[in-house]
């Protein structure tokens, strides 16, 4: 805890006071300091990493279980310190078994971020939208969950449970696991890939503790969840929804077109001036606290307030 954060203001116990209030949570998956700067701008209350996004972006390779605890945490660490707002983490599979957890937790806590998501995929994991799942024994993933429990130093640290179970066992075999995971401690149930309002709401009926689930927007054809108006979503109890997919997207599709608009110009010797499609080196450097910045190397570049003896 910094010597300005007080436990009211601490990202975990923020987190619980969100869960534990009425309102929606809606959480963009971020993937670098711009992508969460924008999030906490625009007045969203959380974020979450997204695995796939800091997997492609990071180390320029598919969400296939590449990336491991380190890169994961270096750059879940620099994401949290830079906003305000309480940042959960994709933790993948915990990185091993029960007692890998328990590492994995620590190390994810002392990066500050809220807490995390563990999934019950077999290793090497995929992207919950690919085919080709697998999913281990319910019984060492609520292992698992026990251990990520055990291991926090901070109660308020979230743990949350996600199963992939939907793929191979269905929906009666993802509940049955979700039941589990809450039993041994999950405090909240994330079921990927579930397929239709009915299946949430029989969720969200079925566990006791907060559902979260994932919206796929940015998928050109039909996405694995379908697209629920978030307010649909509060009436049948979910309690969090994730967009993992949503900033990536967009910026890539922001590069492309640039990109695209400035080779046409390479032949042509025109010069391109578009900056309708570009953030201002003045809003960036707001995004980023430049302006904090400066304000403090005036403060500490003011050699007139030093006393001398």
């Amino acid at each position: 805890m910094s010597v300005n954060e007080t436990a009211a203001t601490k990202p975990t116990r923020r987190m619980r006071e969100l869960m534990a209030g009425s309102e929606l949570l809606v959480s963009p998956g971020v993937f670098d300091g711009y992508s969460v700067r924008m999030v906490e701008k625009m007045g969203f209350k959380t974020a979450c990493t997204t695995g796939a996004g800091l997997s492609n972006s990071r180390l320029g390779v598919p969400d296939v279980g590449i990336m491991g605890l380190t890169d994961n945490v270096e750059a879940c660490r620099m994401i949290a310190r830079s906003v305000s707002i309480p940042v959960m983490a994709d933790a993948d599979t915990g990185y091993g078994n029960p007692v890998t957890v328990l590492h994995t937790v620590q190390r994810f806590e002392e990066a500050g971020v809220a807490g995390i998501n563990i999934e019950d995929q077999v290793s090497p994991k995929r992207c919950g939208h690919m085919a080709g799942k697998d999913v281990i024994d319910m019984r060492e993933m609520a292992r698992k969950v026990e251990a990520a429990c055990d291991a926090r130093r901070d109660d308020d640290f979230v743990v949350l449970a996600r199963t992939d179970a939907i793929a191979v066992e269905g929906l009666e075999g993802a509940i049955r696991r979700a039941q589990l995971y809450a039993q041994a401690g999950a405090d909240m149930i994330f079921a990927d890939a579930i397929s239709d309002e009915d299946q949430i709401k029989a969720l969200v009926d079925a566990v006791p503790v907060p559902v979260s689930v994932n919206m796929g927007f940015g998928i050109r054809n039909r996405p694995t969840t379908p697209l629920i108006p978030f307010t649909r979503l509060a009436e049948i109890g979910v309690r969090r929804v994730t967009l993992p997919r949503l900033l990536p997207a967009a910026a890539l599709a922001a590069m492309e077109n640039a990109l695209g608009l400035l080779k046409s110009t390479v032949d042509t010797g025109e010069i391109m001036h578009r900056p309708d499609l570009l953030s201002s080196i003045d809003d960036i450097w707001a995004l980023m606290g430049q302006p904090e910045m400066k304000a403090l190397e005036a403060q500490y570049n003011d050699l007139e307030g030093v006393k001398v003896n």
